[in-house]
Parts: structure tokens; C-alpha cells; sequence
């Protein structure tokens, strides 16, 4: 199969690591439509900055691309200032050794040397300069790979040419929108179909169906929400929001120029910021016509012989436990009781692989958005709504096709065996996380109304408990922090910030799922089958020093105990001080160090319910490494997982549907069967993990069982014995599927983010002057962050707005203090705050420390906020 990694291989072999179209044609020895794959393989590899297109025949890779920039070429990301100036964050790839021992940093670019770039474009640079320090500076030759072929911006109308302001204060450049490209060509004809309330989407959605497969096809807007009213006869642009096409890169001398091509609205109006981050992130909403002819063609009736071929479960009461606004439920489960005893635990998840074959429009446009996006009233699917909101949904009292897991599991929560099918169920009920947990807590209400089902929930909540004991014993962290939630009135404007409410019956359902990812993967593995992992390495000794610095002034350790220092001479700083007689600077390195999940976990514990609590688990949060996809499995470190999968969201995630893609055919192709009939894979599971050498590892019996991840090195030494030796898709393609969908997961988590702040930053516009309670998060040499106790909104207090007394910061313990008072503000201390100003341009709140009347009577731990006199 051809595949980036393929092409790539080919070209670096070469003797100037550069090739034509034609020669690779010849050389790979492609034919047919396979020399139109070459072509987009090449344009998505020059797109991702992986290769140089040299001229239109010829590309190479981007250090081996000729240039005038010559042996001092790199290729990197770039970041602008405000100010005009930017840095570049260089490949590692793309430095050759003798760089790379020089370089320590990003390199720097002056204002007047950017040249036509722009933020975040890919950029070839030469470097110019590299100080004793190895900080670069350099000048950029060219760009490799543009960021923004749109840009999102408010539209202006000037004295010598109109203009959008970006809304990104990092492309700093406006764009000149020359006369006649100020309105869109097919604002007349808008391609936005309304999209119904969100109680209406399921219900509505046949004659939804029928109106579009009627009308004209065309790329439809498909954003589930409340859409703003859009307006056509906009006569006036002055500071709407409008997304705007570069047609001309800016140069030295000269702007961008560009065209409107979409006209969002005024950036206060409702469900505008949803528009304009859309935009901003780039994160693909219109769904092309060939997707949804793909997906309206699909028919909802189930083939007779599809049944048959599966294994039946509609007799079971099987039920979807989601939020009250969820739309898409792509997981069901139920519980029940072996004559051993032991609990039989069946996760049933959608069988989107069945509708969503390999290369179709619908495969290929679920790829590129890798997964759904969610806004706080609104999300971007990843699959249409015929296919995530019907056919695949597991609504109540339908039949729906599943890929089920069946674990037997003991009363210590170890899964001693399970099985993987395809399978057929009826949900029996749409169940929601408030009334599965009032039925557990026993309001009579609830449990009269759900009464055939409570014994189910009862055993769900017995079992899902026994599971945290095990995940506990083994060392798996747990950082229950809670997330702000924005509340809407009827008019749909936001009446408050509140704190995420998590109950059992979210637990039970993580817990279930766990369970089945992680069956999944360790089925997978032991069959030698090359698959997709979500994994979590273990964190940076660098990291985890910083973190016990700053817990040491709460009094806490992870327990690593002392951390081993490197002590390090930069090559330039010895020929700095060559012959000057002057002592070489040395930099402090931390070593490899001994880490666990159980230190995190241990630690988790011992703040519960303490004042430092929130923030000591944020900074914990941020000392772990992001988890990823990728095709090795490299252990799942917060987990304390060996082996670990997405398998149970392929509605909304795409490394989900490429694993059930898998397992499918690998169920097809095993020859387990159930009744005779039913392809089955069969997986005994012991204490978490497959024996390696084929036998069952006893249970552990401590309370305080070692954690699978503190052998990591015993279990990589066995790994070879477990390598993929094969499977329906290639180690290559597996590659590039996980580095796709990961930059899609960090796409879809920075716009939720920004959008998030967007919306606390509007929320706080009317309480200027208003004082709260808050804590202090982070110190730096410009001030420090304050998040409000009640609202979980974020703003900064300036060093410079400390007008009681001289402050300095002091890096080594992280305080500012006071030179004449030795008043301290340092991380994790409780702070009364003013919001003092908004800027709604940068999204940013600023705070001033808000000191009580001395005649004001106090009230300790008072949350009610007041506004200033």
C-alpha cells in the first residue's frame, strides 16, 4: 500500500535526498490511479511541511531542499509578535548535527526580515547568527507551508482602502480587501441550512433528510446548535466579523490582500465567537455534497442476513447512560450475575465501521476532521448527522449493530476472560447520568419510574466500584478536577459559570469503558496485529523536578526522593571562555528519574479535601506528559495501563472507527465462534495484563499491589514477542493515522479552550468593579494569576498595579514580596480580587488586589461579591 512513509523512505535513500514525480513513478513502479495517489500523497506531504516542492516536478526533503540559505537552512513553525518581530520553533528533523550541537532555543526574526511570511506558517530560515548562549537569529528565505490560506478578521472601511483587522493579534498585518471583493459571491445563495433546536434534531431528522436529498446538492454547514440569524443584506461591514480568502502574501513593502468570502456577523451577536473560531482553527464544518449523498444513501432497514451473521442481545436490558444534551450515543451497557458469581460486564458500542468503509467520501472527510468538536452550545461532528444522530446512535427501542465487548470479571475486579463480537441490541432505555445516580441514591420518584431497571444499576454500581479498587491498587491516577460549565437562558445568553457536578454514574461508565479499551488492546496485541494505541509516556525528569520544587513549599513530595543532577557545558560557551581564563557556565540537567503513577496517586490522596488541593493537582496535571495516538504501544503511564485503546467512541473519534476497522476483520478472520456461528475473538485476561509466556499469572493478593508500569522495562524486554507481525492495515498508514488524528485532538482542544475564554471574558464584561474570592495559580517577573473560587475564570493581577509597596519576583522560591512590608503573594494562596479591566480583543481579565475598608465589618470566606464604591 502507498504511504507517506513510503514515499518519504524513497526520497531520503536518494543521493541529494530529492526526486521527480516521474522518476518516483518509475522507481516505485505505480500505475494506473495509483499515480494520481502518488500526487496527493505529495501535496499532503509538501501541505505538512514533510517535504519541499523544489519546481513543479521535483520535491525534496526540506534540509536537503537547495536554497540560497545553504548549509545553514532549517525549517520550523513561526511565531510572531505583536510587535512585529517573531521566533521560529525549528524541526529537530531538519537540523543536521553540526546546528543542532550549537542551537539551544527558537531562532529569532527580526521585524524587517519575515519577509511574505505569516503566524504559524511553515518557513525555511536561514541562520545568520548563534550567540554563546545558542540563541539564533536568522532571516526567513521563503515559506514551505502556508497556515492561513483564510483568516478570520473584524472588516473596516478606510481613507485609501478598506481592510480586515485579524481577529488573531498574531498575524499582525492587516489585509487590504481591494473595491468589489467586499461582499461574497454567494451571499445571495447561502450553502447554511437552519439546523433545528437542539430537543428536535433526532425527531425532526427524516424530513430533514427528505427536504435536503430533494433539493440541490451543495457542501452543507452541518454545526449542530442554535445557529445565529444570518443576515444577507448587510450594507454596512464596519467591525463585522468576515472571513477573508488571502489572494496576495504580504512582503515587505506591502499588505495582504484578500477577499470576503464569508460575512459572520457582529462579534457580540449570539453564536458569532462559535463562527469565528471555527474559522480561526480552521476546523472543517461543511460537509461536501459526495459525503452526505454517502450518507443519505445508507438504508435504515438492517439486511435479514446481517442479523443472522450476528449475535443477538435484544432481549437484555441493555441501556445508554449519556448527559442530558447528548445527541449521539454510541455506547450501551448492562450487567449481570454468572452462576460462578463473578459479574459479566458487556459493553456494546456502535458498529460505525459497517457504514463508514475504507476510502469512501464519508472515510476520507471523518479523517480530515479526525474528531467532533464541542462548544459550550454547540458542536462540529465528525460524521453526519443521518449517520451519528440515527443509523449508528443507539436510541431506545431500536435495533442497532454493535461491536460488543463481554468481560467476566471476579469480585476483586480482575478481568479473567472476555469476548469480541459483532453483535445486534435493542437499547431498552435512554438513560441520563442525573437519573441513573438518583435511582442509586434511591429517590423513590426516579426509581418508580425506572423500576425494572434499578436492580441493574445497583450491580452496575457495585461493579464499577470494585474496578476503581482494582485501578487504585495498581497504581492508575485519578485527578477528579472539575470543569467550568456555562449555563444559557432561555433567550440562549449566558447566565452563569458554574462547576461540573460528577457523579457515580459518570464513574461507572469510565470505569465500563476502561474495562473494554482495555481488552480491546491487549486482544489486539496478543494476536500480533497491527493497530492504533492511545498512549501516555512517562513524564520529563524535568517536569517532575520543577513540580517538587514548587510542592515542597506546600510540604509534599512525590517521594522521588533526592533527583540526580547533570551538570552540563554547552560546546559555545567553551569557546566563549577559550583562552580568557574565565570558568565555563554549567546548566543543571535532572537525570533520568524513578517515577510511577502510584507517587502521583499517593500524593492525589494526601491533598483531598486540603486548601492547596485544586492547585497542587492542576501543577501534577501539567508535570504528565499529553496523551497521543500512536501505532507502538508504549503503555498508558496514567493508567498504569501496559496496553490501552480508543475503541468505545467511534461516533465522534477516528482512532476509534480505524479500531473497530480492525477487530472486525479480525473476528472475520478468526476462527473462534460462538454457537457455531458467530465469530468470536476469545481473550483470557489475568491481573490486568497477558502472561507473557503464554500461562496465567496468578492475582495479586496485596492491598498495595505493584504497579504494572514500575516493570516497564520487564515488559519491554518481552515486547518482541508480542510484535505485530501483520493486519489489515500497514504499520505506515497506522503512523500517519495517528499523527493526523493527534493534531486534530490538539486543534479541537485549543478552539474549545479559546472559545471557552471568549465566553468568561463576555460573561465578565458587566462586573467591573465587582471583587471576588480567588486563588492564587501561578507567580511570574510580571505578576501573578488569580482564579475566582466560584466562577472558574482566570485573569491576571500586574506587578505594576502593587502600588503599596516596591515588589520584586523571586524566581528561586516563585514569591513576589514586598522589599519594605516582606508582603508575599505566592502560588496557592487564598486572595481577595477587583476585576479592574476587560480586554475583549485579547480575551484577557485583569485583576487588582482588593483591600477591605478597615471600617468594613469582614466576613472570612465570604464568596458574595460586592461592587466597588
Amino acid at each position: 500500500m502507498l504511504s507517506d512513509s513510503t514515499i518519504l523512505k524513497h526520497i531520503a535513500r536518494q543521493p541529494k535526498r530529492s526526486a521527480g514525480f516521474k522518476q518516483l513513478v518509475r522507481e516505485m513502479g505505480l500505475h494506473g490511479h495509483v499515480r494520481g495517489e502518488l500526487d496527493q500523497h505529495l501535496q499532503k506531504l509538501v501541505a505538512s511541511g514533510q517535504l519541499v516542492q523544489i519546481n513543479s516536478d521535483r520535491y525534496a526533503l526540506p534540509q536537503s531542499a537547495p536554497d540560497k540559505a545553504g548549509k545553514n537552512a532549517v525549517v520550523g513553525r513561526l511565531t510572531m509578535h505583536r510587535d512585529g518581530f517573531g521566533f521560529v520553533i525549528s524541526d529537530s528533523s531538519s537540523l543536521n548535527p553540526h546546528l543542532k550541537s550549537l542551537l539551544s532555543g527558537d531562532i529569532f526574526i527580526p521585524p524587517h526580515l519575515i519577509g511574505n511570511a505569516m503566524h504559524g506558517d511553515r518557513v525555511l530560515v536561514d541562520i545568520a547568527a548563534i550567540r554563546p548562549d545558542g540563541r539564533a537569529e536568522g532571516r526567513i528565505v521563503r515559506p514551505v507551508v502556508r497556515a492561513h490560506p483564510t483568516v478570520v478578521g473584524t472588516f473596516h472601511y478606510g481613507s485609501r482602502h478598506n481592510y480586515v483587522k485579524p481577529i488573531d493579534s498574531k498575524i499582525t498585518q492587516e489585509i487590504v480587501i481591494p473595491p468589489g471583493a467586499e461582499i461574497p459571491a454567494n451571499a445571495t445563495d447561502s450553502n447554511v441550512y437552519p439546523v433545528p433546536p437542539v430537543s428536535s434534531v433526532v425527531e425532526d431528522l427524516e424530513p430533514q433528510r427528505s427536504q435536503r436529498t430533494q433539493g440541490k446538492k451543495k457542501s452543507v454547514d452541518r454545526v449542530l446548535g442554535d445557529e445565529a440569524a444570518r443576515r444577507t443584506d448587510w450594507d454596512d461591514l464596519e467591525g463585522v466579523a468576515v472571513d477573508v480568502e488571502i489572494t496576495d502574501w504580504p512582503s515587505p513593502t506591502q499588505n495582504p490582500r484578500g477577499r470576503v468570502i464569508e460575512i459572520l456577523g457582529r462579534p457580540d451577536d449570539f453564536g458569532v465567537d462559535v463562527e469565528i473560531t471555527i474559522r480561526k482553527f480552521h476546523l472543517p464544518h461543511h460537509f461536501p455534497a459526495a459525503t452526505l449523498e454517502e450518507a443519505q444513501d445508507i438504508p435504515a432497514i438492517i439486511p435479514a442476513k446481517e442479523l443472522h451473521r450476528r449475535r443477538d442481545f435484544r432481549e437484555l436490558p441493555i441501556v445508554t447512560i449519556d448527559g442530558e444534551t447528548a445527541r449521539d450515543f454510541d455506547d450501551a451497557v448492562t450487567v449481570r450475575i454468572l452462576p460462578n458469581r463473578n459479574f459479566e460486564l458487556q459493553v456494546h458500542i456502535a458498529d460505525v465501521a459497517q457504514y463508514v468503509t475504507p476510502g469512501s467520501a464519508l472515510d476520507q472527510e471523518a479523517r480530515l476532521r479526525g474528531t467532533s468538536v464541542y462548544f459550550p452550545d454547540r458542536a462540529v461532528p465528525m460524521l453526519p448527522l443521518e449517520l451519528s444522530t440515527d443509523i449508528c446512535s443507539l436510541r431506545p427501542q431500536v435495533e442497532r449493530l454493535v461491536l460488543s465487548c463481554v468481560m467476566e470479571i471476579d469480585h476483586r475486579g480482575e478481568i479473567v476472560g472476555c469476548e469480541l463480537c459483532e453483535g445486534i441490541i435493542r437499547s431498552a432505555e435512554r438513560m441520563t447520568y442525573t437519573a441513573v445516580n438518583a435511582v442509586i441514591e434511591g429517590d423513590a420518584a426516579t426509581s418508580q419510574r425506572y423500576a425494572p431497571l434499578v436492580p441493574e444499576f445497583e450491580r452496575m454500581r457495585d461493579l464499577a466500584m470494585t474496578l476503581n479498587r482494582k485501578r487504585k491498587r495498581r497504581g492508575s491516577i485519578d485527578f477528579d478536577l472539575p470543569e467550568p460549565i456555562i449555563e444559557f437562558d432561555e433567550h440562549g445568553l449566558m447566565k452563569s459559570i458554574t462547576r461540573s457536578e460528577r457523579n457515580i454514574a459518570h464513574r461507572l461508565i469510565e470505569e465500563f469503558m476502561l474495562a473494554a479499551n482495555e481488552c480491546v488492546a491487549q486482544y489486539l496485541e496478543s494476536k500480533r496485529i497491527a493497530s492504533l494505541y492511545r498512549v501516555h509516556e512517562k513524564p520529563d525528569a524535568k517536569r517532575v523536578y520543577d513540580f517538587e520544587v514548587i510542592a515542597a513549599t506546600f510540604g509534599y513530595s512525590l517521594g522521588v526522593g533526592a533527583l540526580p543532577i547533570h551538570r552540563v557545558q554547552l560546546k559555545t560557551d567553551r569557546r566563549a571562555a577559550h583562552g580568557t581564563g574565565k570558568r565555563v557556565r554549567e546548566i543543571e540537567v535532572p537525570k533520568e528519574v524513578h517515577i510511577t503513577p502510584r507517587m502521583y496517586q499517593k500524593l492525589a490522596e494526601k491533598i483531598a479535601g486540603k486548601p492547596e488541593e485544586r492547585i497542587l493537582s492542576y501543577l501534577m496535571l501539567r508535570s504528565l506528559k499529553q496523551a497521543r495516538y500512536s501505532e507502538e504501544n508504549l503503555g498508558h503511564f496514567a493508567l498504569a495501563a501496559t496496553s490501552y485503546t480508543h475503541f468505545t467512541s467511534p461516533i465522534r473519534r477516528y482512532p476509534d472507527l480505524i479500531v473497530h476497522r480492525i477487530l472486525k476483520q479480525v473476528l472475520r478472520d478468526s476462527a473462534e465462534k460462538h454457537d457455531g456461528d458467530v465469530p468470536v475473538g476469545v481473550f483470557v485476561v489475568h491481573s490486568g495484563e497477558v502472561s507473557r509466556a503464554g500461562h496465567a499469572r496468578p492475582a495479586d493478593t496485596d492491598a498495595d499491589a505493584p504497579s504494572p508500569w514500575s516493570k516497564r522495562r520487564d515488559h519491554t524486554a518481552h515486547r518482541e514477542s508480542l510484535e505485530p507481525v501483520g493486519g489489515p492495515i500497514s504499520i505506515e498508514e497506522l503512523h500517519d493515522i495517528a499523527e493526523e488524528s493527534s493534531q486534530s485532538e490538539r486543534r479541537a482542544d485549543d478552539a474549545e479552550r479559546e472559545l471557552m475564554a471568549w465566553k468568561k471574558v463576555k460573561f465578565m464584561q458587566d462586573r467591573v468593579g465587582e471583587d471576588f474570592d480567588g486563588l492564587i495559580t501561578s507567580v511570574t517577573k510580571f505578576g501573578f494569576f488569580v482564579e475566582l473560587s466560584d466562577l472558574f475564570v482566570e485573569g491576571l493581577v500586574p506587578l505594576n498595579t502593587l502600588t503599596d509597596d516596591r515588589y520584586t519576583y523571586h524566581e528561586s522560591t516563585r514569591e513576589i514580596i514586598g522589599q519594605h512590608s516582606r508582603k508575599i503573594y505566592r502560588i496557592g494562596q487564598r486572595i481577595r480580587v477587583l476585576v479592574d479591566r476587560i480586554d475583549p480583543v485579547e480575551k484577557k481579565i485583569q485583576f487588582a488586589v482588593f483591600e477591605e475598608p478597615e471600617t468594613r465589618p469582614t466576613s472570612k470566606g465570604s464568596r458574595k461579591s460586592r461592587k466597588r464604591k
